[in-house]
């Protein structure tokens, strides 16, 4: 590493890949396995959190004994790259990591990952899934104990191997080879993936909660389906529609065009990701809210493990899926087309409409997408176009082309959320604390906002 990569780094603060510390001590070790366990990263040491270089009093064998200080208290053992650099006369020391091919990897006992700028103490269910991750393997591959073959539907079986062959897929095994043929039944035991889809009977594992909203707490109509996945798709849908509006648009041609409330297709994409993607050791079920101008969709599981909302939107990632072998059953279906492309579509179907983007967002162990039907208040995102249009409305052009991206999106967050407090701005943008509080005395600097409040509680911050 040279000089001017270390200062390149430093300028731009923590983040999911980079941490600082004063000296060496445990967390140093902490973060270099949330590291190991999530994409890899720098801990640089002798640079303070909000990036000033303090440097670290050195031997000759103290970076050694670091090595081995890590080495003793991981497992598998990890072994950080090591440069040592000096800026401005001071040592700063910086210990690199890949991510681990076999994860999780511990400390005596314990397991991180790094989610934005921080560690977190992964849970069982999290653990599960990397050590799954790291075997090419998925939970629902795994056989059920509880259920045999008399609890599968035959007929379920012969109708789903129909649509698969509508799409050219050539099948000549009977029922239950075909099943053995994909890997959904071991002998005669049953993977939970081949329950789930072919399930005779309804079951409190795959509960979706159904309800129509006139507001927040009063419920006009409520409903709930325990299916086998494929007919949940269709019992959702009909359920949405039932409750959403339909406008019929007279054309003069024989046949009226109908214009729903929210673009079908796309509506259809969020049930379909719901219904792959969940979490179906969670004891919570999913849940669905129609409301007269938005509608939430909720299912528990977060996002895999190193990929947050905005590597989401951006679309930087790799498809993980957390059950391997019902989404490639669906794809086989033709229900959904291949990983990873469904939340752009859901976004350009909503911008196709003139509507509002969906909104996304992890609480309470798992992932919510909310959609509207008109401009409406709800969890901050960042739109760069729709940004700098409301920004230039507000700041002369010179100003504004003198704000960098972070800049603008803090700004826009403290004009829509006037008496906010620095914490509350951390936890609802993407941009690493560090950063926040070099914007921050960018904005004040240009008199773009000021603080109000006590200065011992940390005050809150207003536009000027």
């Amino acid at each position: 590493m040279t000089i001017e990569q270390l200062q390149h780094i430093i300028e731009h603060g923590e983040s999911q890949t980079v941490e600082f510390k004063q000296s060496f001590n445990k967390s140093v070790i902490e973060t270099l396995v949330a590291f190991a366990n999530t994409k890899g990263g720098q801990v640089l040491v002798g640079v303070k959190n909000d990036g000033i270089a303090m440097g670290v009093d050195l031997t000759e064998e103290s970076v050694q004994k670091w090595v081995n200080e890590i080495k003793s208290k991981t497992f598998p053992q990890l072994l950080p790259d090591i440069d040592e650099l000096s800026v401005r006369g001071k040592n700063i020391i910086v210990l690199s990591v890949s991510e681990y091919p076999l994860k999780p990897v511990e400390l005596q006992g314990r397991y991180f990952k790094r989610v934005a700028n921080s560690n977190h103490q992964m849970s069982i269910s999290e653990l599960t899934d990397l050590h799954l991750k790291a075997l090419n393997s998925s939970w629902d591959l795994h056989i059920d104990k509880v259920h045999s073959l008399n609890d599968l539907s035959e007929d379920k079986i012969k109708n789903a191997i129909e649509r698969i062959k509508e799409n050219g897929i050539t099948i000549k095994e009977t029922v239950f080879n075909f099943l053995r043929k994909i890997h959904m039944l071991e002998d005669r035991e049953l993977t939970f993936a081949s329950y789930l889809l072919f399930k005779r009977d309804d079951c409190l594992l795959s509960t979706i909660e159904l309800g129509f909203f006139q507001d927040e707490i009063t419920i006009k109509d409520s409903d709930r389906t325990q299916s086998d996945l494929i007919t949940q798709v269709d019992e959702i849908m009909s359920f949405v529609q039932k409750h959403i509006n339909k406008e019929i648009i007279i054309t003069g041609r024989p046949q009226n065009v109908a214009k729903w409330q929210y673009p079908l297709e796309a509506l259809r994409e969020i049930i379909l990701n719901m219904i792959v993607h969940r979490d179906y050791r969670s004891t919570a079920d999913s849940i669905v809210k129609v409301f007269p101008k938005k509608i939430e969709f909720y299912n528990p599981g977060i996002l895999p493990l190193g990929m947050s909302i905005k590597d989401l939107l951006d679309n930087n990632y790799r498809s993980n899926p957390r059950n391997k072998a019902i989404a490639d059953f669906f794809k086989s279906m033709g229900l959904i087309e291949k990983y990873g492309s469904g939340i752009g579509r859901i976004i350009r179907a909503f911008k196709d409409e003139k509507l509002p983007s969906p909104e996304f967002r992890i609480i309470s162990g798992g992932f919510m997408v909310t959609v509207f039907s008109e401009e409406s208040e709800g969890v901050y995102t960042f739109d760069n176009d729709k940004l700098n249009d409301k920004l230039n409305d507000k700041l002369n052009d010179k100003l504004n082309d003198k704000l960098n991206d972070g800049q603008k999106m803090l700004l826009k967050y403290i004009i829509e959320h006037p008496g906010c407090q620095t914490k509350s701005i951390n936890k609802d943008i993407d941009i690493p604390y560090g950063s926040i509080i070099r914007y921050i005395s960018v904005l004040l600097k240009n008199g773009l906002i000021q603080r109000c409040g006590s200065k011992k509680t940390g005050g809150y911050w207003i536009k000027k």
